[in-house]
Order: C-alpha cells, then structure tokens, then sequence
C-alpha cells in the first residue's frame, strides 16, 4: 500500500515556512547557528534557536501554552489549510496524530521547579501535565478536535523519525486515512547542560565526519507532515527501525544497529541500495557517532552514494531531528537539489571515505528519485526513513 506525504509544516533556526527554510538549506547558510551566552554557566555555546514571535494557542486551550506547543503550532499553521481540508474529507475520528519529543515543556517545567524551590510553591501557570511526552500530539488533536489515534514517541534522537513509521503503520491497518506524524522540541538548559557535561558540545560549532570534529551543537525545531493513501507531492516508500541496546549513551562501534534499520528500510521500501540517490547522514559531529555511521554507510552502500550531515546547519535538534532531516528530503525531492555537507573538509583518516554532496549539486535528471535519512540515538534506537517522487 503506497503512502504520500501530502503536506509539510517546517519551522527551524533556518526560517518558518519552506520557503526560508530551503532558501538558507541549499544555500549552505551557516549563520543561523550562532554562540549564545546564557544557556550554560561561564561558557557560551553555538545554538540553533527560532528567533522570531511564535503563534500562541487559542484561549481554549491556555493551559496547554509553552514554547514547544507554540513551535508545533507554528509548523501546523503552514498547512492548516491541507489539514481542514483533510478533516472535511475523511471525518476528524479517522485522522491520527503521532509526534515524536524528547523534551517537551521540559523548560517550563524546569523554571517551574526553580519557582517552587525559592518560594516553597509552585508557581500559578506551572502545569505537571505539560511535561508528558504525550502532550504535544495531544495538544495538535485537541485544537484539530480530532478523534483518532494520538499518542507521542520518544525515543531520543529518532523520534521524529519513528512517528513516521508509526503514522505508515496506522495507514496501512486501516485505522486512519490520514496521519499528522513529525517531531518537536524545544532549546531548555536540562539537555544542553546535560551534553555540555558529557563533554559533546563544540563550543565552535558541529564539524561531521571531519578528523577534527569534537561534538554537537543544539537546536530546536518542528516538523509537520500530513500523511495520507492519498497521491501527493512526495511518496514515503518505506521505514525501518532497530534497537541494538549496546551502551545507555555510546553507538555499538561498527554500526551494526544503524546497518540494520537501514536494510530493514530498504526491505520495507522493495529497494536495493543501489537505488538510493542520497543520504541525509545522523552526522553528529561526536568521534563515536561519525565513526560508527561512516562503517554501516560503506557497509550498506558499497558502491557509495552522496550524503550530508545537516547539523553544521541547524544544530541537534534531538527529538524533532528524525522529522526536520525528512523534512530536508522532502524539499530534495521538491527542488531537485541535494543538502550540502558543511564542514572544514579535513577527512578522517580512520573512517572509510564517504561521498560527501558539495554546495550546489542537484538530482541527476532521471528520475524517480529515492532519498533515506538516518536518525539514531541514546540507547542504540536507530530508525531510517525513505522518501521518494511521486509515482
């Protein structure tokens, strides 16, 4: 059963909308990432932050007010006009919403926390239920009013990505006939602090893949698709995931989980790898990371094929990347031109060699084109997702 994803919502420190979005992406603007003071005590760090007024819910669902639904908000906002028309057409029982976080109003609740602390009670707009994982997509259901499915996924730094195998998955059970699916997240000191004291932030910014890398910067971000039967602009041909639970924090080293979820994506989609026109690589810019995705990338891709890290560009941004990254392919496959790598171009002597898209390069003219986006995380979660033209 063929899948598309009709619609896409896209907010990011690139711009709102697609528009701003693939404007700064294919033009490999790399200012958007600045080093912000602030955020983690006596050090100022590069973050990708949204630095634009973003929509506040209506006033029928105050309590539910926070930056991340305020994020979500403004990526649904780009396409509530595909959404009410699909609400028209289907009926909101048999629309669902899967959206993957990893922090959620993790900030709020932090600030809430400080309040309760120094006053001994919390303060009057802190909400515990705002932390649940599950409250963005529940947020999205009720200002739709819809009554299918609804839950959130958070698996660390595939969530994104896994709310679209799980909206394919809704799809072909027949229990939906359309699916909001992407990710969310929102910058807060609790995760930046927390990579900072790992000693995985580069206080110059993210350099994938390259022998001088030292580590990621953060960003925050939201994701939107409307995913249907129905034909449309981009096709979802297909996902895969695996959990090789090798280290709570550190990727198994050869890669054989990332491996695995891209053969099982590639199962899933009917393709071989051969058929695959680019990558948008995890690319964290960590030496553990980028070591074990270039050993899985030359596994699964003997004969090569080009590929990206598009975190020089936006930072981490976590629980959303998974979503934002397929994203970035949807807007491949619209435009025609390929994400570039932004690094110093200093290889890495260790890792096997890979293909990596310069500024400016495009899809060969022949089509149809097929493009994968990799996502893994703490825990050894891996999820990999492919997109492709419209048939």
């Amino acid at each position: 059963m063929s899948c598309y994803l009709n619609a896409l919502g896209v907010i990011c420190n690139l711009g709102a909308g697609k528009a701003a979005v693939a404007e700064a992406l294919f033009a490999s603007d790399a200012t958007h990432l600045p080093s912000r003071e602030g955020w983690v005590p006596e050090h100022a760090l590069p973050l990708g932050a949204v630095d634009i007024a973003l929509p506040a819910p209506p006033s029928a669902l105050a309590e539910r007010d926070n930056r991340n639904n305020r994020l979500l908000l403004a990526a649904a906002s780009e396409i509530e006009a595909d959404i009410r028309a699909a609400i028209a057409r289907y009926g909101g029982s048999r629309i669902g919403v899967a959206i993957g976080t990893s922090t959620t109003a993790i900030e709020e609740a932090t600030q809430g926390i400080d309040g309760y602390r120094r006053d001994g009670a919390w303060p009057a707009a802190y909400r515990y239920s705002q932390q649940e994982l599950g409250a963005p997509a529940e947020f999205l259901a009720e200002w739709l009013d819809l009554g299918g499915p609804c839950f959130g996924i958070s698996t660390a730094c595939t969530s994104g990505a896994r709310a679209l195998i799980s909206a394919q998955r809704l799809l072909r059970l027949g229990l939906c006939d359309a699916v909001l699916c992407g990710g969310v997240d929102t910058l807060s000191r609790l995760p930046v602090n927390g990579f900072f004291a790992l000693e995985a932030t580069d206080p110059e910014g993210c350099n994938p893949f390259s022998a001088n890398r030292r580590g990621i910067a953060i960003g925050e971000a939201a994701a939107l698709f409307l995913m249907t039967r129905e034909p449309g602009p981009v096709q979802y041909l297909g996902g895969g995931a695996s959990s090789d639970a090798h280290h709570m924090s550190s990727p198994e080293p050869q890669g054989l989980g990332a491996q695995q979820a891209m053969r099982a994506a590639l199962d899933d989609a009917g393709l071989d790898a051969g058929r695959i026109d680019y990558v948008n690589l995890h690319g964290t810019a960590t030496e553990q990371n980028d070591q074990m995705e270039s050993i899985a990338m030359a596994a699964v891709f003997a004969d090569g094929v080009p590929c990206s890290s598009t975190k020089a560009l936006t930072g981490h941004t976590l629980g959303a990347a998974g979503a934002l990254e397929a994203a970035f392919c949807w807007l491949a496959l619209r435009d025609g031109r390929l994400p570039p790598h932004i690094w110093d171009g200093v290889a890495d002597p260790n890792l096997p060699a890979l293909h990596f898209v310069t500024p400016g390069s495009r899809l060969s003219a022949e089509r149809p084109h097929r493009v994968m986006s990799n996502s893994f995380a703490f825990g050894g979660n891996n999820a990999c997702v492919i997109l492709g033209d419209a048939a």
